[in-house]
């Protein structure tokens, strides 16, 4: 004989049973989902793939450039692409590049200058080689001729033959014809034009300045 149930256990036994008949009525293909927990491919309201608002693509837009541009300065160009990246249309991506120009948060004339300064005092560029990387930034061509008139050919050189210096104690195991190609190599993959190479080349290799080969 069954012992008799407690009030307690009754009232588990039935709740039991109701999940279970719940369970039996739920419509096929819904999973039922942990307390909580949102499915937004269940409900039709919640979904997320409705259309956005023009003035909704315009906030996202503003959201996405503003965090780009904490990071680092950008060109139109970059910035574009960035935005057509997510999913924002033409119209929305050609609106949000001429705000951020209209309020200065977008200029390559400004940004070529910055850009110019850096490859030369952190990188040791040359001519060339900045040329390469703001063509390469997609930098405005008007803006990379204006920021490339401010280099003196003599400043260039100079830096060529600083660069050359602080080099030259590396290739002291070479004999001298090697280390004058490998040299004149490194300063042309920095950018540097073939006068400029050659007189710091000749400057930093030279007898009694340079290191001794063997």
């Amino acid at each position: 004989m069954s012992p008799r149930e407690s009030p307690a256990m009754k009232k588990m036994r039935a709740l039991v049973e109701a999940a279970a008949d719940s369970a039996e009525h739920r419509p096929a293909g819904r999973e039922r989902r942990p307390y909580g927990q949102k499915s937004y491919a269940e409900d039709p309201i919640e979904a997320d793939d409705a259309p956005l608002s023009a003035a909704e693509m315009a906030a996202r837009a503003e959201r996405v450039s503003m965090s780009a541009l904490t990071r680092k300065g950008m060109s139109s160009w970059e910035m574009a692409e960035r935005l057509r990246s997510q999913d924002l249309d033409a119209e929305t991506v050609a609106n949000e590049v001429a705000r951020l120009e209209g309020v200065g948060l977008l200029n390559d004339f400004e940004l070529a200058e910055t850009l110019v300064r850096t490859l030369q005092d952190r990188k040791g560029l040359g001519r060339s080689g900045i040329t390469a990387e703001l063509r390469r930034r997609h930098v405005e061509q008007s803006a990379i001729d204006e920021a490339l008139e401010a280099l003196d050919s003599d400043d260039e050189t100079a830096r060529a033959l600083e660069i050359a210096l602080k080099r030259a104690p590396q290739l002291r195991s070479l004999d001298s014809a090697t280390a004058h190609r490998r040299l004149s190599a490194f300063l042309m993959r920095k950018g540097y034009s073939g006068s400029a190479i050659s007189a710091a080349v000749a400057g930093a290799l030279e007898p009694g300045r340079g290191p001794r080969f063997r």
